[in-house]
């Protein structure tokens, strides 16, 4: 199964949020239950510049160690006392910075993403709207938490790919889409830095 090589996270960070866009994030669950889904929306985190990013000026804790580590690993927080946060390391090792998945389309394993998002309640027209269109719903779903923080993207557990075909889904048709770009959400507090356009989701076309 083809995954995103190491080398492809260690580059430009805003340049890889907005290379994410359309790629495919698989969850592997202990029973062998596939999950996945398609990138739609993403933003970019950059410690050395970024009054945004939790290792600001190469501010280093407990909770920020992760950034600091290889490219291609999984920085997943808890915020607020109830969502998590999913976030891909980037760039080399020592440089703290990462793209937050702020949102992704169900393409495999939709049942169970249901269940670890509504339990039992069916999915219904709003829900569906907002199935995953957020980091704590789509950690929710792919039940990703704290315990999953530092996984490795290029094995087994947690990973992103170029194609459906890599997981074993079949291609389907996508509607045509373009790229935009933005101010990042619920960063007031981080000065400038809350208008680099480092926000990147993708929209459908009429």
């Amino acid at each position: 199964m083809a995954r995103l090589s190491r080398e492809f996270y260690t580059g430009d960070t805003v340049e890889i949020a907005r290379a994410l866009l359309g790629k495919y994030l698989v969850r592997r669950l202990p029973d062998g239950t596939v999950l996945a889904g398609r990138l739609t929306e993403t933003e970019a985190y950059v410690g050395r510049c970024d009054k945004a990013c939790h290792a600001y000026n190469y501010r280093r804790t407990e909770r920020t160690a992760t950034l600091f580590g290889p490219p291609g690993r999984a920085y997943i927080y808890f915020i607020y006392g109830m969502y998590h946060c999913l976030n891909v390391v980037t760039e080399p090792e020592g440089e703290p910075a990462a793209v937050l998945i702020r949102a992704m389309e169900p393409v495999a394993g939709t049942d169970a993403i249901r269940r670890l998002r509504f339990v039992d309640e069916p999915l219904t027209s709003y829900r569906k709207k907002n199935f995953l269109n957020g980091p704590g719903k789509l950690c929710m779903g792919l039940a990703l938490t704290k315990a999953e923080n530092g996984l490795d993207l290029t094995e087994d557990t947690l990973y992103l790919c170029d194609s459906p075909l890599d997981f074993g889904a079949p291609l389907t048709e996508l509607p045509k889409e373009r790229i935009c770009a933005g101010p990042r959400i619920g960063i007031d507090y981080a000065e400038e830095a809350k208008d680099f356009p480092w926000r990147f989701w993708l929209e459908k076309e009429a």
